[in-house]
Order: C-alpha cells, then sequence, then structure tokens
C-alpha cells in the first residue's frame, strides 16, 4: 500500500544534545493514535524514552485525541512500546550506561502507513551540551 509522509519534528534535539547513533523503530498505537498521527496532531518536543525490563518505551509523547473516536478514545501521553529486536535493545541499553548518554530524538517521526497500527520514529543516542551559562557556574 502506498505511504504517507508525516511531519512531525523535534527541532530542539539537535540544539540540545550531541547526537550519535541513529536508530529506527516502529511505535505499538492504538487505532485513533495513529488516526491522529496522520492528522498530524503528534509532538515528540518533550518526548524521551526509557528502558524497563527489556523493553524501550517512548513516554511524554503527545498524540491528541482522534475527534471522530467517541468512547473508546486513546489517552494523550500514555508511554507508548518501540518495536525493537533483542539485539538492538541489549546494544541500546549497553550505550545508555556509559556516563552522561541519555537517549535523544532525531527530528523526524517518519512514515506511517496506510494500513496497520505502527509509525516509525527516528531516535538517537546522545549526550546533553552544557550551555556557555552553566559552564561558567559549575
Amino acid at each position: 500500500m502506498a505511504e504517507q509522509k508525516i511531519h512531525i519534528k523535534n527541532k530542539k534535539a539537535g540544539f540540545e544534545y550531541t547526537l550519535f547513533d541513529k536508530y529506527t523503530a516502529g511505535i505499538q498505537l492504538l487505532g485513533t493514535e495513529i488516526k491522529s498521527i496522520r492528522a498530524g496532531k503528534a509532538s515528540i518536543v518533550e518526548a524521551y524514552c526509557v528502558v524497563e525490563n527489556g523493553e524501550i518505551f517512548i513516554r511524554n509523547m503527545h498524540i491528541d485525541e482522534y475527534t471522530n473516536g467517541g468512547f473508546v478514545n486513546h489517552e494523550v501521553r500514555r508511554d507508548r512500546k518501540l518495536l525493537l529486536n533483542r539485539t538492538e535493545i541489549n546494544k541500546i541499553s549497553k550505550k545508555l550506561k556509559a556516563k552522561g548518554y541519555t537517549l535523544g530524538f532525531v527530528p523526524t517521526l517518519g512514515r506511517a502507513p496506510k494500513a496497520g497500527r505502527t509509525a516509525l520514529l527516528a531516535f538517537v543516542i546522545a549526550m546533553p551540551i552544557m550551555s556557555s551559562a552553566t559552564a561558567i557556574i559549575g
């Protein structure tokens, strides 16, 4: 089926973090969530990833409620599972244990296929950039 491009960006990521290894993962979504993403009503500006119980989740990703969702709509800021294979999760976990690394985001939220409940998310291993004010004080 044809794929449609989604332009949901985190423009601050390149300014606030030094970006290292890039990964692409699917996001496990509900039906109303993928419909809202296709309508362009999502934001990853305040989102971040965490590793819990051998799985990676995206937290604080904002996806607006679908207007035609009725009573079965989704929560706006729930944890969503990233779909990666075990070797990638182990590699990411090992990198995150290194001093100062955090899981940041590349500016785009990939593509969403016409059918199905997943969208692609590009994210990176990153290290926060110290501002000049922090460097002088600290």
